[in-house]
């Protein structure tokens, strides 16, 4: 149980949204020393109109993922520990696959997914070789304001959309 509302609500939220169309684990040890990811997410089910209905979050959840939620502007040093995590993930998933004889693809390997509120210019700049989707295009992951967001609003927002029909 962690102790601040805003970690909690987001956990208990996307593992909502997410657990009809794969496991999620809340909260999950890392190797190494002792940290968690917030949420790590593994599809098991293929796309249909629920995954479409969470718009944004139902195309991030196409892969396995780790998602990170922050309740106020996330920092460089906290993106940095993110991303300590996610490698440390990898690692371990890694030693898995030969530990059992089996290989793992670069594809396999989870996404790390920061949800943060706001992001600065001078931030989303840093990020932006780290940063890319199948298009090259970062509009719909570093849009901040109403008048960035790309034309089709209804499949770039986290927030679930009611599938029509």
């Amino acid at each position: 149980m962690t102790r601040f509302p805003h970690d909690q609500f987001a956990k208990e939220y996307l593992d909502q949204l997410l657990s009809p169309i794969g496991t999620v684990e809340t909260s999950r040890d890392i190797a190494g020393e002792v940290r968690q990811v917030d949420i790590y997410f593994t599809p098991t089910s293929t796309p249909n109109d629920y995954l479409l209905s969470l718009g944004l979050l139902g195309r991030f959840a196409t892969t396995s993922a780790v998602f990170e939620p922050f309740r106020n502007a996330v920092t460089p040093s906290q993106i940095r520990s993110c991303l300590s995590k996610l490698f440390d993930l990898h690692s371990e998933l890694e030693r898995r696959a030969r530990r059992e004889n089996t290989s793992i693809n670069d594809s396999e390997l989870p996404q790390l997914w920061i949800l943060t509120p706001t992001a600065s210019t001078p931030l989303q700049i840093a990020l932006a070789p780290l940063v890319t989707n199948k298009t090259g295009s970062m509009d719909s992951i570093f849009s901040t304001r109403r008048s960035e967001q790309p034309s089709s609003s209804s499949t770039n927002s986290l927030v679930p959309q009611k599938p029509s029909g």
